[in-house]
């Protein structure tokens, strides 16, 4: 153990603790991110629904580009989180 580090390992100094709390909040923000894929994945399938109520014999056309536009869209929530962890066990 370091002279200024105490039996838990924690922080030594208030610029560690800070450094810390910053990080925290920057995850958080970066989380922000999977909200706004969820609200995409909704209006994808809400588009979805819309075009099959008005052209029901285009559904395995329409189910297609829905399960793409919900794949990309899933992929920005995948970035979100990555980005997440980056910040989380990266710094």
């Amino acid at each position: 153990m370091g002279p200024n580090r105490n039996a838990t390992n924690g922080p030594k100094n208030k610029m560690e603790i800070l450094f810390l709390g910053l990080k925290l909040v920057a995850a958080g923000l970066a989380a922000i991110s999977m909200v706004g894929s969820g609200i995409g994945i909704g209006i994808v399938f809400a588009g979805f629904l819309t075009a099959y109520a008005r052209n029901p014999k285009e559904e395995t056309k329409l189910f297609s580009y829905t399960l793409l536009g919900f794949a990309l869209t899933e992929a920005i929530a995948l970035f979100g989180l990555m980005i997440v962890f980056l910040i989380l066990f990266g710094f």
